[in-house]
């Protein structure tokens, strides 16, 4: 059999299938992620010779740029149809989510990973640092709706913009825990450049670029197309180059790629609220996300089926069973107690902390950083983590978040 071939089809299959999965999903309350993981699964399990080696151990580059690229897809997704512009007040539940919530889980994690998991303390700071971030990629089902969308739901916004934020606001941990897996061998931590540069820098630098490059893109597609005609355009096509070009540019700068992104789109999208052709950047933006995903989510499938939870132990599952359905939903409900939010809903944005994709670009990233220790033990535990993710998440959030919108309405 043709490996390459094969490969075409299996994906052109998935793509084709992911057309209607929207709709399949809203039918039976379950997430397409799920149907495509299995999917994953009974293909390598069938064809174990033919399709690519799915392990990401093996193919470190590979998993970090493929994870990498649907990210920034997803997050300009997620900030082209936010209809809430940003201001402290109205985004003040997802930054204290990122504030507090996401470093509260990061200290526990640490904490379990070195004293229960008997990691390295790198080790166990890179595993805090990439299950932190919950993840834009496989949230579609508890996200906002498109660019001025008739539904309005706090919930939903609230976990969109969780998602967009901390996927960028987890990488200064991802760097702590290089430097310190560094400072082992060198015996030199310098906790002030790491504040002054990874934290302070890149963030401010990111979010600067963001907002110029979005300000500027929104001017020229929404105020200088009325006086020039031949710069009106009605290519959705543009959302995916921009992200490419501003994630690129601000790389290059030394800021955070991830924040650039979401900032650009938000800015973008509340260049000209009203406008058309928000619903076209957003559609094409869409369209490529869950292409991308239904390909990524039949690896992930091969993956577990393959292997990667070899090295899981059970005190690993523990871990992941009450980072979960403990650490995240408890922590994320402490915070939300004084907001004037109904139970069901702060019930649903504590538990839906998806994780997904986003981890595993984090670890792909360290690894060819630095060469962690438990580096297959790591993989297990997140993988294991995100599996849990995509099935008992994927199973509620549709069902969850129909109920929560009934309640509202």
């Amino acid at each position: 059999m043709d490996n390459y071939l094969l490969i075409l089809t299996v994906i052109g299959v998935a793509g084709f299938a992911m057309t209607w999965m929207p709709q399949l999903s809203q039918k039976t309350g379950i997430s397409y992620s799920v149907f495509f993981l299995c999917a994953g699964m009974v293909l390598y399990l069938a064809f174990p010779e033919v399709l690519p080696d799915p392990l990401p151990q093996h193919h470190n580059d590979l998993t970090l740029h493929l994870s990498e690229l649907i990210v920034i897809i997803s997050l300009m997704s997620a900030g082209i149809k936010i209809d809430q512009p940003f201001s402290l007040k109205a985004w003040r539940v997802p930054l204290k989510l990122i504030g507090f919530t996401m470093v509260l889980l990061i200290i526990v994690s640490v904490l379990f990973g070195y004293y229960f998991l008997n990691f390295a303390l790198a080790s166990a700071f890179l595993l805090a640092a990439a299950l932190s971030p919950t993840d834009p990629v496989l949230a579609s089902d508890v996200q906002v709706g498109p660019p001025n969308d008739s539904e309005k739901s706090k919930t939903k916004f609230v976990l969109t913009a969780e998602a967009g934020l901390n996927d960028g606001m987890a990488f200064p941990f991802v760097w702590l825990a290089i430097l310190i897996g560094q400072s082992v061998s060198s015996g030199e931590l310098d906790i002030w450049e790491w504040l002054g540069y990874d934290i302070l820098y890149k963030i401010s630098s990111a979010t600067v670029i963001g907002y110029l490059l979005g300000t500027g893109v929104g001017y020229v597609i929404f105020t200088l197309s009325k006086k020039y005609k031949s710069l009106n355009s009605t290519d959705g096509l543009l959302a995916i180059t921009s992200t490419l070009f501003v994630y690129g540019l601000t790389e290059f700068a030394h800021g955070y790629g991830f924040i650039a992104v979401f900032i650009f789109a938000i800015t973008l999208r509340h260049f000209e609220k009203d406008h058309d052709y928000h619903q076209k950047l957003h559609a094409f933006t869409d369209q490529t996300e869950r292409f991308l995903l239904a390909s990524l989510l039949l690896v992930f499938g091969g993956m577990i089926v393959r292997g990667v939870l070899n090295f899981l132990t059970w005190e690993m599952a523990l871990f992941s069973v009450i980072f979960v359905f403990l650490a995240r939903p408890l922590l994320t409900y402490l915070i939300l107690i004084p907001e004037k939010y109904s139970q069901p809903e702060k019930r649903a944005i504590s538990f839906f902390g998806i994780k997904g994709l986003g981890s595993i670009f984090y670890l792909a990233f360290a690894f060819k950083k630095f060469n962690f220790s438990n580096q297959n033990e790591i993989w297990a535990t997140v993988c294991f983590t995100i599996l849990l993710s995509i099935v008992f998440h994927g199973f509620t959030a549709p069902k969850a978040m129909q109920k929560v919108t009934e309640q509202k309405s």
